[in-house]
C-alpha cells in the first residue's frame, strides 16, 4: 500500500512523451541506459544530501538513489529500483517500489535493482547500438563493458553484441535546451522566490546597520536559505555567493564570516532549486542601502551593459551577441571612468581587439541554465559546426578555433550576467578600488524577444535605495 504522506509524481505524461522522443531518436536496434546519481559520503556513516542526476530526472520525475532507467527503439521503458523493504524504510524513508513504480510513473515495467545485472546482458544481446551519458557516470563504461563481455559469451550460441556505443547527452542535450510549459512554470515560480529572498537580504542589511549591528556575511546567507525553504524550495542551486567588500572581486568567493560594513558593496549571487529546476541571481547593493559617486558611477556602467545584452536576447540573434553588445558598452565605460588610459589602449575598439576590458570583466555575459544551474546545451550552431575560423588571442597568444555561435530560440533560458572586478593597481583610480559589482538574471527566449524571470528583484540603483530605505 502507498505512505499517503508521499506526494504524487507529478506530469507523468510529460515524462512519458520525453523517453518516447528518447526512443525514436535510437536508431533501429538502438538501447538506452540511464543511470541516477549515487549517494555520496560526507564523512564516516554520514552522506551529503541527496541530489538525483538530472538526466534520470528528466526523463522519469523520480527521486530516489540506487535507480536505472533503460530505453529501446520500440519505446519499451524499464526501471531498475530499489526493492521495498520496510525494515530500511523505518530508518531511510519511503521507497516507491517495483511494484508501484509502473502505475506511478508510467514506464513499461521495473524490477528490483539487485536483478540489473542479469537482466541487462539479457536486453542488451541483439542490439545495434547501446546509448549512455559518457563522462557523466565514473564507472559506468566499465559497467557497460561487464554486461557487453556476458552477451559476448553467448555469442557461441547465435547472441549479437553491440557494435557501437554512442553518447546519449547529444540526444537529451538538445531536448533540454528548449523548454516546455511544464519546465517554464516551475523556473518562473523559482525565479519569484530566489527575488524575493534578494529582497530580504538587501533589507535585512541596511535594517541591521541602522540598528548599529554587527552584520557578517553569514547573516545575509541565513536570509537567503530561509526564504528558500518557506516558500518552498528544496535546497539552494549551487553554493551562494555573499560577498562583502573586497572579497566580490573573488568570483567564486563562498558566503563566510567577514564583516558588512557601512560603505561596503556587497555581491550576492544565490538561487533555489525548485522540484528539479535552478535560479540564478546575482544582485549588488550598497550595505547601508545608499551608493556611493564611485560605486553608482561603475554600477550604472554594469545596469547600462545588460541592458544591451538583454536587447539582443532573442530568437536569431546568437549566443555571442549578448556578450559582445555588453563588451562594447563596459569597453566604453572603462575609457570614460578612467579604468583604461586611452593614450595607451586606444580606442573602444582597440580595448575589445586586444582585450584589455579583461583586467576588470573577465567571464562570459551568460550560460544555459535549467535543471542544473550551469545546464547543458551546445553553445555551437549544430548545422554550422563545419564553419570554422581561427583567430590568435591577444593575451595568451593561444590559438583559437572559432565556430558559430547558437541561434537563440524561443523555449532557451540563458543567464544575463554582466560585470566588472577593480582590484588595486597601477594606473586604476584609486576611488574604484575593491569594487566588484555583477548583475544577474534568468531570461526566457520568447517568440517575440525574452522574459526575465527573476525581476521580482529590482536592479536600478534608484530602486534598491528605496527598497533598502522602505524595508
Amino acid at each position: 500500500m502507498q505512505n499517503n504522506n508521499v506526494p504524487a509524481i507529478p506530469a507523468q505524461a510529460i515524462y512519458a512523451e520525453r523517453r518516447a522522443q528518447v526512443a525514436r531518436q535510437l536508431g533501429e536496434g538502438g538501447i538506452a541506459i540511464i543511470p541516477t546519481a549515487p549517494e555520496h559520503p560526507r564523512n564516516r556513516d554520514s552522506d551529503y544530501l541527496y541530489r538525483h542526476d538530472s538526466y534520470f530526472y528528466y526523463l522519469t520525475g523520480f527521486t530516489e538513489p540506487h535507480a536505472t532507467l533503460v530505453i529501446t527503439a520500440d519505446g519499451k521503458s524499464t526501471l531498475f529500483c530499489a526493492p521495498k523493504d520496510l525494515a530500511r524504510e523505518i530508518w531511510d524513508g519511503y521507497r516507491l517500489g517495483p511494484d508501484a513504480a509502473v502505475p506511478a510513473l508510467g514506464v513499461s515495467e521495473a524490477f528490483a535493482i539487485n536483478e540489473q545485472d542479469a537482466r541487462m546482458a539479457k536486453m542488451l544481446e541483439n542490439r545495434t547500438v547501446v546509448w549512455y551519458p559518457f563522462a557523466i557516470h565514473p564507472g559506468l563504461e566499465g559497467v557497460v563493458a561487464k554486461w557487453l563481455n556476458a552477451v559476448r559469451a553467448r555469442t557461441r550460441y547465435g547472441a549479437l553484441v553491440p557494435e557501437q556505443q554512442r553518447d546519449l547527452c547529444a540526444i537529451l542535450d538538445e531536448m533540454r535546451l528548449i523548454k516546455d510549459a511544464h519546465e517554464v512554470a516551475i523556473l518562473r515560480r523559482a525565479g519569484a522566490i530566489s527575488a524575493r529572498a534578494h529582497v530580504l537580504a538587501m533589507q535585512r542589511s541596511a535594517r541591521m546597520l541602522r540598528a548599529g549591528k554587527d552584520v557578517r556575511e553569514y547573516h545575509l546567507d541565513a536570509e537567503l536559505l530561509q526564504a528558500f525553504r518557506e516558500h518552498g524550495s528544496q535546497y539552494p542551486a549551487y553554493g551562494s555567493i555573499v560577498a562583502a567588500g573586497a572579497n566580490a572581486c573573488v568570483l567564486h568567493y563562498r558566503a563566510d564570516a567577514a564583516p558588512v560594513k557601512n560603505g561596503d558593496l556587497v555581491l550576492i549571487d544565490a538561487g533555489c532549486e525548485l522540484d528539479g529546476y535552478a535560479s540564478d541571481i546575482t544582485r549588488t547593493f550598497p550595505a547601508n542601502g545608499r551608493f556611493s559617486g564611485p560605486q553608482r558611477a561603475l554600477y550604472d556602467l554594469v545596469l547600462a551593459s545588460q541592458d544591451a545584452a538583454i536587447a539582443r536576447a532573442m530568437p536569431g540573434k546568437r549566443f555571442n551577441d549578448m556578450h559582445d553588445a555588453t563588451v562594447a558598452v563596459l569597453a566604453q565605460g572603462m575609457l570614460d571612468l578612467g579604468l583604461l588610459d586611452g593614450n595607451k589602449v586606444g580606442n573602444a575598439q582597440d580595448v575589445i581587439e586586444n582585450r584589455n576590458y579583461f583586467q576588470f570583466y573577465m567571464h562570459r555575459t551568460g550560460h544555459w541554465m535549467g535543471m542544473d544551474v550551469h545546464d547543458c546545451g551546445n553553445y555551437v550552431e549544430p548545422s554550422e559546426v563545419g564553419h570554422i575560423s581561427e583567430r590568435r588571442d591577444p593575451l595568451s597568444g593561444e590559438l583559437i578555433i572559432n565556430r558559430p555561435s547558437r541561434i537563440l530560440r524561443a523555449g532557451m533560458v540563458t543567464t544575463i550576467e554582466p560585470g566588472i572586478y577593480v582590484r588595486p593597481a597601477e594606473g586604476v583610480p584609486e576611488q574604484f578600488h575593491n569594487i566588484g559589482i555583477r548583475i544577474e538574471d534568468d531570461a526566457l527566449i520568447t517568440e517575440t524577444g525574452c522574459e526575465l524571470l527573476t525581476r521580482g528583484v529590482p536592479v536600478a540603483a534608484d530602486e534598491i535605495e528605496a527598497l533598502m530605505r522602505d524595508g
